[in-house]
């Protein structure tokens, strides 16, 4: 607390001290076009220092034309330039004589494109082109030899975790594309931590589309978003990449090397790495990542041996196809040990199950994928994508369970020890095949997708259940059981769309028939006692299914896109038939056909290019799992039987969504909300009975009358307090509400859940000095039941933290990452609070190209993931392996020859300007 007071005051200081320097300025004027005389909404108006041409403050031009600069500085004066796409870049000198200065009206000029016309080479920071927002990365001011995401958390609206994820005003980030091109497989970290920023000219935002419906201009149906990363001219040629190794304490460590080559179109990155340290990716071991390696509080599970190889490839093979393909290997290694503590209640008594399991997992996985892009035509595209793997693992695994009555009397104990091992091949298949026709947005397109996954499995298993009481009785189980597993899938759809008024109004026609066949047999054999050999063949506990679900699904939709709105809403029909054939049991064969309406909207409104509120309804009809619905019994754990219930109904659910974002780029404020509603009929729950002894027997049911709803609100302010200092603020709420209903030993019962979780986190940044956050959150929990039998329940879990990094001296940095966490419901025995602080000193040698770095992983060694989970039939704390303390000297070493003179290319001088 000393420390967070001490940072306060230090702020404090630093903000009197800068404003006492600075002039404010407040510059309003309105653009208008000079040829028709109509205001141009979305020109960007920025300011620009004369000395170095470093930004200043920019903004957005409204519907009306307007714009407002505010800020502070301490030049004398500015150059203002106005941008627009087809119009002539518009610039003038300010002095910053007053306080307010207002331009009136600006005529902007139509741009003829006469190269005697073009006297200035401006680049604006932000252009917005219809969907797509576009940055220009050098008006964004990074440390030295930033990255990707370093660059990206000084976007506007961009939100970076320690963990690599990317949000853009509260909508996640789906894919990251470099010159439009996946760069290397699915993992977004791999591009944002390893490409640098000098090499990178625009980032591009837009909504998340296929590459179908980006060629017909077809919106998005997802609120996903795509960045993409277009590389500068100059940096598209040429070999860079990064290598690392590092050694620590407690046997830890970890390698990677990646190595890219760049030729235009042409390129290939190949990358290997491998460590212990839990860290599932591909780590470098210097600070770019370094809380990817130890996360956000180490709430991981288990301690994590990988090694992982990958090699990508993207080629423009013609003006006609492109080509992209990657393989990745991975091997990982994982121990754990899990123990937990669970109160079960009943609606007239208690009782308590207490259990312990340790395991060992192996897995070996080879992933190949293949793109394939053909536009025959401007008016015909072929899209096909193949992928394929193959994995191996193996699985050892103890554990023990005991239940106690409410007088701690044992009623039941069980132990077993397992080894399993298998292998899956997973093909799959995606063709895409679009043909538009005119200039008003018509198209028909053809899709089909293919999978086949076929998995085997050894097993073998040793274990004893004792249940006591009225009706002892002893199961011991020594048994071998062989899998084989198919599945298959066809999924094909046809969609025309015909315009109805020009591209404002279409009407789309869509089928789509898809077929899913499961085959799952396993046979299970007792050990012989006699031979000593599994020979005994066991039908209980083996099985011989077949089963396909077919469904065909007639829709139509109508869509409308005009000026800041976008509506659609379209309905289809269900014919579904679900058949399972048994082959050990005929008897419990089962056919049966559903029919049922989906209906799917949504709405979005912009109303300027800062803001915008969206909307989604949909109706869904989803049918019983297959476990659910087969009247199979399943005996494999003595302790719970489960049997399905053949009767059960599909769930229909009737989902409402309401977003809103908004992004003032000159004030620096970012607001994202939303709000989601879902409400079902004939929900499927589990309904368990449990006897004397606490051995438990569960089936499957519909009921009505569940809800959940969900809420998120986010704001942050993001104030320049001088060319080098800023300071932002951001405050979050989000809860949420459900009503669950369920059984308790045939008790039906109601569970409201309420949770609510304020936050807050302050960013003071110090560009080339320092960076401190501060954050602090908080989870309150409420449980309500509609039986007296049942107490109501209360939770709280705090976490306060703090970030710092420091730049100082030049090639030194210092970074921490220090958690508090506080939960104070779990059980004894779990540990309550834990302070997690993970360190880093690094220090650049060889010109900046190397990096000595000293990382101390859960400094204090109080590492836990100890929680609390609470239902209306049990409350559990359970707790397992974390990583702990170690500490670990790196080297890290960067090359790059990617421009026309070699090495590390610095950023160009800015170009002459005339005025």
């Amino acid at each position: 607390m000393k420390l967070f007071l001490t940072l306060v005051v230090m702020l404090t200081t630093l903000t009197s001290f800068s404003q006492s320097k600075q002039k404010s300025f407040a510059i309003s004027g309105t653009i208008i076009t000079a040829d028709d005389n109509q205001p141009l909404e979305s020109a960007t108006v920025y300011l620009q220092r004369v000395k170095d041409s470093s930004l200043v403050t920019y903004t957005i031009t409204d519907q009306n034309g307007a714009f407002s600069l505010e800020g502070k500085s301490y030049d004398a004066t500015l150059n203002m330039f106005i941008s627009y796409i087809g119009y002539k870049t518009y610039t003038k000198r300010l002095t910053i004589t007053k306080e307010k200065i207002n331009l009136g009206q600006i005529n902007l000029q139509p741009d003829e494109n006469l190269l005697d016309e073009v006297v200035v080479k401006a680049t604006a920071p932000v252009t917005i082109k219809k969907d797509t927002l576009e940055f220009n990365v050098n008006s964004f001011k990074t440390k030295k030899d930033a990255n990707v995401e370093d660059l990206l958390k000084k976007l506007p609206g961009v939100e970076v975790d320690e963990n690599g994820k990317i949000t853009i005003n509260g909508n996640d980030v789906s894919n990251i594309y470099v010159n439009g091109k996946p760069f290397f497989g699915d993992d977004p970290t791999i591009t944002t931590r390893n490409l640098t920023k000098d090499i990178i000219e625009k980032v591009q935002i837009t909504d998340t589309k296929t590459k179908s419906q980006a060629f017909t201009g077809e919106e998005s149906d997802n609120d996903n978003k795509t960045i993409n990363l277009t590389i500068k001219e100059d940096k598209n040629k040429g070999v860079f990449g990064k290598a690392s190794a590092g050694g620590g304490t407690d046997e830890r460590y970890e390698a990677a090397a990646m190595v890219n080559f760049f030729d235009n179109d042409q390129r290939v990155s190949v990358l290997f790495g491998g460590n212990n340290i839990n860290s599932a990716g591909f780590s470098f071991g210097d600070l770019s990542n370094m809380f990817s390696i130890v996360g956000g509080g180490g709430a991981g599970s288990g301690i994590t041996t990988s090694k992982n190889a990958g090699l990508n490839y993207t080629d423009k093979l013609s003006d006609k196809v492109e080509l992209s393909a990657d393989y990745f290997y991975k091997e990982s290694n994982t121990e754990n040990d899990n123990a937990s503590q669970r109160e079960n209640i009943l609606p007239d008594s208690r009782y308590f199950t207490d259990s312990r399991s340790n395991s060992v997992v192996d897995n070996y996985e080879h992933d190949a994928n293949l793109e394939l892009e053909v536009e025959l035509d401007s008016t015909l595209r072929i899209d096909f994508e193949p992928s394929f793997t193959y994995g191996k693992n193996t699985s050892m695994n103890a554990s023990m369970e005991e239940s106690r009555d409410n007088d701690d009397f044992v009623t039941n104990e069980s132990q077993s020890n397992s080894f399993s091992e298998g292998t899956t091949n997973n093909f799959r298949n995606d063709l895409d095949i679009t043909k538009r026709f005119g200039a008003k947005g018509s198209f028909i397109r053809v899709s089909i997708t293919h999978g086949i996954r076929e998995a085997n499995t050894e097993n073998f298993l040793n274990s004893q259940t004792e249940i006591y009481g009225s009706n002892p009785e002893t199961i011991t189980r020594d048994q071998f059981t062989n899998g084989e597993q198919k599945t298959s899938t066809l999924n094909t759809g046809v969609t025309y769309r015909i315009p109805l008024v020009n591209e404002e109004l279409s009407l789309d026609l869509k089928y789509d028939y898809r077929s899913d066949k499961d085959e799952d047999v396993k046979s299970t054999f007792e050990l012989n006692t006699a031979t000593q050999e599994f020979t005994n063949f066991n039908e209980a506990l083996s099985t011989d299914f077949e089963y396909k679900n077919d469904r065909s699904t007639p829709g139509i939709r109508i869509n409308y896109k005009k000026d800041k709105i976008r509506f659609n809403f379209g309905g289809s029909y269900i014919y579904r038939t679900l058949e399972n054939k048994d082959a050990l049991r005929p008897e419990l064969n089962l056919k049966r056909n559903f029919e049922a309406l989906e209906l799917y909207s949504r709405f979005t409104y912009r109303f300027n290019p800062k803001s915008r509120m969206f909307a989604r309804y949909s109706l869904d009809n989803n049918t019983p799992s297959l476990n659910q619905l087969q009247p199979f019994e399943d005996v494999n754990d003595p302790l719970n039987t489960i049997i399905g219930n053949p009767s059960l109904e599909p769930t229909t659910t009737h989902s409402l969504f309401f977003g809103f974002n908004n992004h003032n780029f000159q004030k620096g404020l970012t607001i994202w909300s939303y709000a989601g509603f879902n409400v079902s009929e004939n929900q499927v729950v589990a309904k368990t009975t449990i006897d004397d002894d606490f051995v438990r027997r569960t089936t499957y049911a519909n009921v009505n009358g569940g809800y959940s709803g969900r809420g998120s609100f986010f704001i942050s302010k993001t104030k320049r307090l001088d060319t080098l200092r800023t300071l932002k603020f951001g405050v979050g709420l989000s809860g949420n509400a459900s009503k669950n209903i369920n059984f308790n030993n045939n008790v039906k019962y109601s569970a409201t859940n309420t949770s609510f979780n304020p936050s807050l986190e302050l960013t003071f940044n110090w560009k080339d000095v320092m960076e401190i956050t501060p954050r602090y959150s908080v989870s309150f929990t409420e449980n309500r039941f509609d039986l007296d039998q049942f107490s109501n329940q209360s939770f709280n879990y705090q976490n306060l933290g703090i970030r710092t990094s420091t730049f100082v001296p030049k090639k030194l940095e210092w970074r921490n990452d220090v958690n508090y966490t506080y939960n104070p419901n779990v059980g004894p025995g779990f540990q309550k609070s834990a302070w997690f602080w993970n360190t880093t000193l690094a220090y650049s040698i060889l010109k900046n190209n190397g990096t000595v770095s000293l990382k101390a992983y859960d400094l204090l060694n109080q590492n836990t993931n100890a929680r609390r989970i609470a239902t209306g039939n049990y409350i559990q704390d359970s707790q397992s392996t974390v990583l702990q303390r170690y500490f670990m000297l790196s080297f890290s070493w960067k090359f790059n020859s990617l421009g026309k003179t070699g090495g590390a290319m610095p950023s160009p001088p800015p170009p002459p300007r005339r005025f």
